[in-house]
């Protein structure tokens, strides 16, 4: 039996849905190459998990464009993500000049938009985790809630995004007029209802939620091995270091992603779970 053989067996056994999949490469960085794989959940409503996963001649410049959008509540919001975020990014007249400030403009805009189409959109929302990797040198992550980016550099995992969990953004929440519960048997929830602090949409909490992006930029150099971005159906069941160690000595990036989410499946984990694996194939391999 073959790696996708038991990789659909374990899926099916454990009452997950249908998956997608796909994969691609750099045409002017030959070694770096990117793949993603999603598998829907055992709930019962539609998968609310998003991809952007390809690279993109802007100008004079290639762009990786990367984005696992988790929704809740719908899957209207992660799909307007990914249609207009990185739509929204570029077209900002300072984006190559002050990467970051376009990057929380942009969120902030796109929230707004999305905000004013609660009647078309829902009042449901998501998380997001994007990275641009800029000429295959410069990457720079953004990401509201806890959907995460980790970058591994000659074998150590770094986590670039930052998890928004209620629980450290307490003092923010209640300043806004809003509370966080701590039940029993349940994760801090923000007014009693949503598992992390910073989200898109949302309007009946927004009030109390925050849009404002963690910026992280890391450059690449010949020690970098891979990139990791995942919705939590990764991250509740695994560490960063688990996720690298997992995949360190698979090659083919989408190969990678699904070895990430087989793993994830069979540490018991129940979410939608979607996952971006770029691998930088110099020298060193992860």
């Amino acid at each position: 039996m073959n790696g996708r053989e038991i990789l659909h067996k374990i899926i099916v056994k454990a009452g997950f849905g249908s998956s997608d999949t796909g994969k691609g490469k750099s045409k002017t960085s030959k070694h770096i190459t990117h793949g993603f794989h999603m598998v829907k959940g055992k709930s019962s409503h539609p998968m609310e998990d998003y991809v952007v996963s390809e690279f993109k001649q802007v100008k004079d410049k290639e762009l990786g464009l990367f984005a696992i959008f988790d929704g809740h509540s719908g899957h209207d919001v992660p799909s307007y993500l990914q249609s207009h975020l990185f739509e929204n990014i570029l077209k900002q007249n300072d984006f190559w000049t002050e990467t970051e400030s376009a990057i929380r403009r942009a969120y902030h805009e796109t929230d707004d938009d999305i905000l004013k189409k609660t009647s078309v959109l829902g009042r449901g929302g998501s998380t997001a985790v994007t990275a641009i990797l800029i000429g295959g040198e410069k990457l720079v992550v953004a990401n509201v809630g806890d959907s995460r980016a980790v970058i591994c550099k000659n074998g150590v995992a770094k986590q670039l995004s930052v998890d928004h969990e209620p629980s450290k953004e307490k003092r923010l929440i209640e300043g806004r007029g809003g509370f966080v519960s701590n039940l029993p048997g349940d994760v801090p929830r923000v007014d009693g209802q949503l598992a992390v602090a910073r989200a898109f949409g949302d309007k009946s909490l927004k009030l109390h939620l925050s849009s404002e992006p963690n910026v992280a930029v890391e450059m690449i150099d010949d020690d970098t091995e891979s990139i990791i971005l995942a919705s939590d159906g990764i991250w509740k069941v695994m560490t960063n270091e688990d996720a690298v160690n997992c995949i360190k000595h698979i090659k083919d990036a989408q190969s990678a992603a699904k070895r990430l989410i087989e793993e994830a499946v069979s540490r018991k984990s129940k979410d939608d779970i979607s996952c971006i694996v770029v691998k930088f194939q110099g020298e060193v391999l992860c």
